[in-house]
């Protein structure tokens, strides 16, 4: 079974721990004065992230886990105080004794630690990477985030569903359309109503506008960091061109607002138009990136995840399809009734998340146009129902995962999993093997989020 999360609810006396698989759902109770569960992570280690984060938020203990350091909790957060909690109700916190955090090491005659963040020189959101090093070779990477954390799950509390969209829309700006679909979906179950035709192709079109904005950013950015900065030049433009094609359809650059369920009357030829000429430009950019060697010679076996690693760390996204892990929520009938072709590669390195992204613009671009239709249908949403309800978005850095639990007609408890909460764990086996000055190269290969991460 693929693991897909792990998250806590509050019912009264107990908390109910919900574990999410690709093909079951199982929960199990705890009593809230002895709040005991035991680990997933040696089967499953992506599962640890997600019991640390709760161990932080409710109080939970995971009694046999390897390792119960803190997780969003930085080094001078209170103690005892576990914010998802029901009687937390604070504003601010009084900051406790600084408690340094002991990061995972490698000792040894030769070794040496090197840190990396939470403040980057590059433009980048905070991060700290820890790494052990003999000499220039990478032995041990260990990523810490949520420098960031906005307590995005305990703000949506008490909202309606149409009330969280704008925060929920701007958990991450790279994934603001996959978010919305996310929400949609579950205004749609809670609802009882199913989307018109007309409008699924205009929210997929954008879904796929937006992926293709991402993925021609990260096309740039990729070569730059082995050298090549007259790819980030073109790759750059290319996607603020389609960033403004964005801002001219939906009246935002990211899309802010742009899934609703009225449909947008669209200038079908001059989209059409723009696609074929998006398709010329990527064509060129493949030409010419595939007829410098010196490029690939930095890009072949650097950062590799094999397919068992990417098995093991349950992987989603492009890093999980370029070690030949066939996993992508467009596999549906919708999808591929409208030119989806599953992208892929198996050598699990720079390259091949390179080449998957470059197929996956082509095959977007191909079915953008499929997914262009005149239409002026409109859906009224209905009120909606208490109850607990899950969504899936394939983002343009993988598998979204969104449970919102509706209690009263509002939102009694909201958890998100971005594709970069999994892919974040598996970061540090791409490293060995490599030299420091491949870091760089191995982290914007996967292009992951900070914002998406740290709710």
């Amino acid at each position: 079974m693929r693991f897909i999360a792990r998250y806590a609810k509050e019912r009264g006396r107990i908390f109910e721990i919900t574990t999410v698989y690709d093909t079951e759902v199982k929960k199990e109770q705890v009593d809230k004065e002895k709040p005991v569960i035991g680990t997933l992570s040696h089967e499953h280690p992506a599962a640890l992230w997600f019991e640390r984060k709760m161990q932080d938020d409710f109080g939970i203990i995971v009694e046999d886990a390897f390792d119960k350091r803190p997780l969003v909790h930085q080094e001078q957060f209170p103690k005892h105080v576990h914010p998802m909690r029901k009687d937390f109700h604070a504003k601010e916190l009084e900051f406790s004794e600084f408690q340094p955090y002991n990061y995972e090491v490698i000792n040894g005659d030769g070794v040496f630690q090197v840190s990396v963040g939470p403040i980057h020189a590059g433009i980048i959101e905070p991060g700290h990477f820890h790494f052990s090093q003999a000499g220039e070779k990478m032995l041990h990477l260990e990523v810490r985030h949520f420098y960031k954390y906005r307590a995005i799950e305990k703000m949506l509390e008490g909202k309606t569903l149409h009330e969280a969209k704008p925060i929920i829309e701007r958990i991450s700006g790279n994934e603001s359309i996959a978010y919305q679909i996310c929400w949609r979906d579950i205004v749609l179950q809670a609802s009882q109503q199913e989307l018109p035709l007309a409008l699924q192709k205009q929210h997929a079109f954008l879904l796929e506008l937006e992926r293709i904005i991402h993925h021609l950013t990260d096309l740039g950015f990729i070569p730059n960091d082995a050298g090549f900065g007259a790819a980030l030049a073109l790759g750059s433009k290319l996607a603020e061109d389609a960033r403004r094609k964005m801002k001219e359809i939906t009246g935002h650059r990211f899309g802010f607002g742009a899934i609703d369920f009225e449909n947008r009357l669209l200038d079908t030829a001059s989209l059409d138009e723009w696609l074929y000429d998006m398709e010329e430009n990527i064509e060129y950019f493949e030409d010419w990136i595939i007829d410098i060697p010196s490029l690939w010679d930095r890009f072949d076996t650097t950062g590799m995840l094999s397919l068992k690693k990417a098995v093991k760390y349950d992987s989603v996204g492009v890093v999980a399809r370029a070690s030949g892990l066939a996993t992508d929520r467009r596999l549906n009938a919708f999808y591929l009734q409208h030119g989806f072709e599953l992208s892929s590669e198996i050598s699990g390195d720079v390259a091949a998340r390179f080449k998957v992204r470059i197929s996956e613009v082509k095959n977007s671009l191909k079915m953008m146009h499929n997914l262009l239709e005149e239409d002026t249908t409109a859906l009224h949403i209905k009120s909606v129902d208490d109850g607990e309800y899950v969504s899936f978005t394939e983002s343009s850095i993988g598998e979204l995962f969104m449970a919102i639990d509706i209690k009263e007609g509002v939102i009694e408890r909201f958890f998100v999993r971005d594709a970069s909460f999994m892919n974040w764990q598996a970061l540090h086996v791409m490293m060995r093997k490599d030299i420091i000055a491949d870091f760089p190269l191995i982290n914007k290969s996967c292009d992951l989020s900070y914002a998406g991460n740290d709710l």
